[in-house]
Protein backbone atom coordinates (compact mmCIF):
# COMPACT_ATOMS: atom_id res chain seq x y z
CA UNK A 1 0.00 0.00 0.00
CA UNK A 2 1.33 3.42 -0.94
CA UNK A 3 1.31 6.22 1.63
CA UNK A 4 1.68 9.84 0.54
CA UNK A 5 2.04 12.85 2.84
CA UNK A 6 1.82 16.45 1.66
CA UNK A 7 2.30 19.60 3.73
CA UNK A 8 1.61 17.58 6.86
CA UNK A 9 1.96 19.25 10.24
CA UNK A 10 1.11 18.30 13.81
CA UNK A 11 0.92 20.76 16.69
CA UNK A 12 0.50 20.24 20.42
CA UNK A 13 -0.39 23.22 22.60
CA UNK A 14 0.70 25.62 19.87
CA UNK A 15 4.07 23.91 19.35
CA UNK A 16 4.77 22.36 15.95
CA UNK A 17 6.26 18.90 16.46
CA UNK A 18 5.95 17.58 12.92
CA UNK A 19 6.41 19.39 9.62
CA UNK A 20 6.71 17.30 6.46
CA UNK A 21 6.56 18.84 2.99
CA UNK A 22 6.14 15.72 0.87
CA UNK A 23 6.83 12.06 1.53
CA UNK A 24 5.95 9.01 -0.54
CA UNK A 25 6.30 5.49 0.83
CA UNK A 26 5.85 3.15 -2.11
CA UNK A 27 3.76 0.00 -2.19
CA UNK A 28 5.89 -2.94 -1.04
CA UNK A 29 8.40 -0.77 0.83
CA UNK A 30 10.21 -2.02 3.93
CA UNK A 31 11.00 1.36 5.42
CA UNK A 32 12.84 2.11 8.65
CA UNK A 33 12.30 5.43 10.46
CA UNK A 34 15.34 6.50 12.47
CA UNK A 35 16.34 9.59 14.40
CA UNK A 36 17.09 10.90 17.90
CA UNK A 37 14.57 10.99 20.73
CA UNK A 38 11.93 13.62 20.11
CA UNK A 39 12.47 13.58 16.34
CA UNK A 40 8.80 12.88 15.67
CA UNK A 41 9.15 9.23 14.60
CA UNK A 42 6.29 7.82 16.68
CA UNK A 43 4.11 10.84 15.91
CA UNK A 44 4.55 10.20 12.20
CA UNK A 45 3.70 6.51 12.64
CA UNK A 46 0.60 7.33 14.69
CA UNK A 47 -0.55 9.78 12.03
CA UNK A 48 -0.18 7.17 9.29
CA UNK A 49 -2.06 4.68 11.47
CA UNK A 50 -4.91 7.15 11.94
CA UNK A 51 -4.51 7.13 15.71
CA UNK A 52 -4.08 10.90 15.73
CA UNK A 53 -5.16 13.60 13.27
CA UNK A 54 -2.81 16.04 11.54
CA UNK A 55 -3.16 19.74 12.27
CA UNK A 56 -2.84 20.51 8.57
CA UNK A 57 -2.04 18.72 5.34
CA UNK A 58 -2.97 15.59 3.45
CA UNK A 59 -2.39 11.90 4.17
CA UNK A 60 -3.32 9.64 1.24
CA UNK A 61 -3.34 5.86 0.86
CA UNK A 62 -3.36 3.23 -1.87
CA UNK A 63 -2.75 3.17 -5.59
CA UNK A 64 -5.33 5.86 -6.22
CA UNK A 65 -4.12 7.86 -3.19
CA UNK A 66 -7.43 8.13 -1.38
CA UNK A 67 -7.90 10.34 1.66
CA UNK A 68 -9.96 7.60 3.31
CA UNK A 69 -7.67 5.48 5.46
CA UNK A 70 -8.27 1.78 4.68
CA UNK A 71 -8.24 0.69 8.32
CA UNK A 72 -9.36 -2.87 7.54
CA UNK A 73 -6.21 -3.32 5.45
CA UNK A 74 -3.67 -1.88 7.89
CA UNK A 75 -2.51 -2.57 11.42
CA UNK A 76 0.06 -1.51 14.01
CA UNK A 77 2.31 -3.28 16.52
CA UNK A 78 3.47 -1.28 19.54
CA UNK A 79 6.62 -1.50 21.64
CA UNK A 80 4.53 -2.83 24.56
CA UNK A 81 2.19 -5.55 23.24
CA UNK A 82 -1.51 -5.13 23.97
CA UNK A 83 -3.18 -8.54 24.12
CA UNK A 84 -6.70 -9.64 24.92
CA UNK A 85 -6.98 -11.53 28.21
CA UNK A 86 -7.53 -14.90 26.61
CA UNK A 87 -5.46 -17.61 24.93
CA UNK A 88 -2.76 -17.09 22.32
CA UNK A 89 -4.84 -18.68 19.56
CA UNK A 90 -7.90 -16.57 20.37
CA UNK A 91 -5.78 -13.43 20.21
CA UNK A 92 -4.57 -14.38 16.74
CA UNK A 93 -8.09 -15.36 15.64
CA UNK A 94 -9.73 -12.14 16.80
CA UNK A 95 -9.12 -9.97 13.67
CA UNK A 96 -10.17 -12.87 11.47
CA UNK A 97 -13.48 -13.36 13.27
CA UNK A 98 -14.18 -9.64 12.93
CA UNK A 99 -13.63 -10.00 9.19
CA UNK A 100 -15.92 -13.00 8.89
CA UNK A 101 -13.33 -15.66 8.08
CA UNK A 102 -14.56 -19.27 8.14
CA UNK A 103 -13.47 -21.41 11.09
CA UNK A 104 -11.39 -23.73 8.88
CA UNK A 105 -9.52 -20.78 7.35
CA UNK A 106 -8.92 -19.30 10.81
CA UNK A 107 -7.49 -22.58 12.08
CA UNK A 108 -5.15 -22.84 9.08
CA UNK A 109 -3.92 -19.27 9.55
CA UNK A 110 -3.33 -19.76 13.30
CA UNK A 111 -1.39 -22.94 12.61
CA UNK A 112 0.72 -21.22 9.96
CA UNK A 113 1.61 -18.20 12.09
CA UNK A 114 2.29 -20.07 15.33
CA UNK A 115 4.64 -22.38 13.48
CA UNK A 116 6.42 -19.48 11.76
CA UNK A 117 6.97 -17.64 15.04
CA UNK A 118 7.71 -20.60 17.31
CA UNK A 119 4.41 -20.34 19.18
CA UNK A 120 2.93 -23.78 18.47
CA UNK A 121 3.35 -24.96 22.07
CA UNK A 122 1.77 -21.75 23.41
CA UNK A 123 -1.53 -21.86 21.53
CA UNK A 124 -3.64 -22.66 24.61
CA UNK A 125 -1.64 -20.50 26.99
CA UNK A 126 -3.24 -17.42 28.55
CA UNK A 127 -1.81 -14.15 27.26
CA UNK A 128 -0.97 -12.75 30.71
CA UNK A 129 1.31 -15.70 31.48
CA UNK A 130 3.61 -15.06 28.50
CA UNK A 131 7.08 -13.59 28.67
CA UNK A 132 7.69 -10.22 27.04
CA UNK A 133 9.20 -11.80 23.93
CA UNK A 134 6.41 -14.36 23.61
CA UNK A 135 3.76 -11.65 23.99
CA UNK A 136 5.41 -9.54 21.30
CA UNK A 137 5.41 -12.48 18.88
CA UNK A 138 1.71 -13.05 19.57
CA UNK A 139 1.03 -9.37 18.92
CA UNK A 140 2.86 -9.65 15.59
CA UNK A 141 1.02 -12.87 14.67
CA UNK A 142 -2.32 -11.19 15.43
CA UNK A 143 -1.34 -8.18 13.32
CA UNK A 144 -0.37 -10.40 10.40
CA UNK A 145 -3.33 -12.75 10.70
CA UNK A 146 -5.55 -11.05 8.10
CA UNK A 147 -2.64 -10.34 5.71
CA UNK A 148 -2.63 -6.54 5.99
CA UNK A 149 -1.43 -4.43 3.08
CA UNK A 150 0.24 -1.98 5.49
CA UNK A 151 2.04 -2.98 8.71
CA UNK A 152 3.28 -0.27 11.09
CA UNK A 153 5.63 -1.11 13.97
CA UNK A 154 6.90 1.14 16.76
CA UNK A 155 10.12 -0.26 18.26
CA UNK A 156 8.77 -3.85 18.25
CA UNK A 157 12.06 -5.42 19.37
CA UNK A 158 13.17 -2.84 21.94
CA UNK A 159 12.33 -5.04 24.94
CA UNK A 160 12.97 -8.55 23.66
CA UNK A 161 15.98 -10.86 23.57
CA UNK A 162 18.23 -11.35 20.49
CA UNK A 163 16.60 -14.66 19.55
CA UNK A 164 13.10 -13.17 19.51
CA UNK A 165 14.43 -10.13 17.66
CA UNK A 166 15.83 -12.41 14.95
CA UNK A 167 12.48 -14.24 14.62
CA UNK A 168 10.54 -10.99 14.31
CA UNK A 169 12.98 -9.56 11.78
CA UNK A 170 12.84 -12.73 9.69
CA UNK A 171 9.04 -12.59 9.69
CA UNK A 172 9.02 -8.94 8.59
CA UNK A 173 11.34 -9.68 5.68
CA UNK A 174 9.26 -12.70 4.69
CA UNK A 175 5.86 -11.00 4.61
CA UNK A 176 7.37 -8.06 2.74
CA UNK A 177 9.01 -10.28 0.12
CA UNK A 178 6.40 -13.04 -0.19
CA UNK A 179 3.16 -11.14 0.36
CA UNK A 180 4.19 -7.65 -0.74
CA UNK A 181 3.14 -6.10 2.57
CA UNK A 182 4.29 -2.52 2.99
CA UNK A 183 6.19 -2.36 6.29
CA UNK A 184 7.09 0.85 8.16
CA UNK A 185 9.30 0.30 11.21
CA UNK A 186 10.41 2.82 13.83
CA UNK A 187 13.73 1.74 15.33
CA UNK A 188 16.59 3.22 17.36
CA UNK A 189 18.83 0.37 16.23
CA UNK A 190 20.87 1.41 13.18
CA UNK A 191 22.20 -2.14 12.77
CA UNK A 192 18.62 -3.40 12.65
CA UNK A 193 17.68 -0.74 10.09
CA UNK A 194 20.57 -1.83 7.88
CA UNK A 195 19.85 -5.53 8.43
CA UNK A 196 16.10 -5.43 7.82
CA UNK A 197 15.03 -2.34 5.91
CA UNK A 198 15.23 -1.62 2.21
CA UNK A 199 14.69 2.11 2.71
CA UNK A 200 15.51 4.40 5.63
CA UNK A 201 13.95 7.71 6.60
CA UNK A 202 16.01 9.91 8.93
CA UNK A 203 14.10 12.49 11.00
CA UNK A 204 15.16 15.28 13.30
CA UNK A 205 13.04 17.90 15.08
CA UNK A 206 9.89 16.83 13.31
CA UNK A 207 11.29 17.06 9.79
CA UNK A 208 12.49 14.56 7.20
CA UNK A 209 16.22 15.18 6.80
CA UNK A 210 17.05 12.36 4.39
CA UNK A 211 15.27 9.43 2.76
CA UNK A 212 16.81 6.74 0.60
CA UNK A 213 18.06 3.18 0.11
CA UNK A 214 19.13 1.94 3.54
CA UNK A 215 22.52 0.55 2.56
CA UNK A 216 23.48 3.76 0.75
CA UNK A 217 22.07 6.18 3.31
CA UNK A 218 23.62 4.44 6.31
CA UNK A 219 26.99 3.97 4.60
CA UNK A 220 27.31 7.32 2.84
CA UNK A 221 24.62 9.83 3.87
CA UNK A 222 24.42 13.08 1.93
CA UNK A 223 23.21 15.40 4.69
CA UNK A 224 25.61 16.55 7.40
CA UNK A 225 23.05 15.97 10.14
CA UNK A 226 22.53 12.39 8.99
CA UNK A 227 26.28 11.82 8.92
CA UNK A 228 26.57 12.99 12.51
CA UNK A 229 23.70 10.76 13.67
CA UNK A 230 24.99 7.67 11.86
CA UNK A 231 28.44 8.33 13.33
CA UNK A 232 26.93 8.11 16.82
CA UNK A 233 26.87 11.78 17.71
CA UNK A 234 24.13 12.85 20.12
CA UNK A 235 21.91 15.39 18.42
CA UNK A 236 20.24 18.10 20.50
Amino acid sequence: MRVYLENLTKEYEGRKILDIGTLLIEDGALCGIIGPNGAGKSTLLNLIAGLIKPTEGSLLYGEGLSSSAPFREMTMVFQAPYLIRTTVEKNIAYPLKLRGWADVAIECRIEELTEELGLTNFRKQKSWTLSGGEAQKVALARALSFRPRLLLLDEPTANVDPSTTAEIERMLRKINEKEGTTVVLVTHNLVQAKRVCKEVLFMDQGEVVEFGISETLLRDPKQELTKRFVAGELLT
